[in-house]
């Protein structure tokens, strides 16, 4: 039986794709995941399953949602392991958990511009790209980022942000549900 971390992209935001999270565990245990726990509305959850690979899961709860709620969000599942190391491998520890964003890629960024994003950034703040993290420390806060209004253009691969304060908790309630 493997953990799996799931970040839901783009629900309960500005009044669309509307998924409350009690219906969201509802389906997740009606296809037959165990242990499910989900984590405020912007589509956290965790839970036990004999599903084999991500992609597997990711696809499953895609299609499930959009059967039952007739919308397809972007589902990005990672194993327990593949959070707590990117959680690891954070390069700004010491920044305030809700200022660091961990932006998830669902896949490798094959042609960020990093120089423009370089040019955006404000003097404090600091980033850093790996193969399936993007790492963002905005001190003085993240809706106040020109990095962020501009990211997707700049880093042009699906992705989907959780401040690490968020990705602790997420680590937390991933080791509960794997003892």
């Amino acid at each position: 039986m493997h953990t799996w971390v799931v970040l839901l992209r783009g629900i309960n935001v500005g009044g669309n794709n509307i998924l409350p999270m009690k219906e969201l565990k509802a389906l997740c245990d009606g296809l037959g995941f165990q242990d499910v726990q989900t984590y405020i509305q912007s589509g956290n959850c965790v839970f036990r399953s004999d599903l084999p690979d991500a992609i597997t899961v990711s696809s499953r709860l895609e299609e499930a949602i959009e059967e039952r709620f007739g919308f397809r969000p972007a589902v990005l599942a990672m194993s327990e392991g593949d959070l707590v190391a990117a959680i690891a491998t954070n390069p700004y520890p010491d920044g305030d958990a809700k200022c660091v964003q961990l932006f998830f890629l669902f896949e490798p960024a094959m042609a960020p511009d990093l120089p423009a994003l370089q040019e955006l950034k404000a003097p404090s703040e600091q980033f850093e790209l790996t193969d399936k993290v993007f790492y963002l420390h905005a001190p003085d806060g993240v809706g106040r980022s020109k990095l962020v209004a501009k990211v997707d253009k700049f880093l042009p691969v699906e992705k989907t942000a959780r401040n690490l304060r968020t990705a602790l908790k997420l680590q937390e309630m991933a080791g509960t549900a794997s003892k």
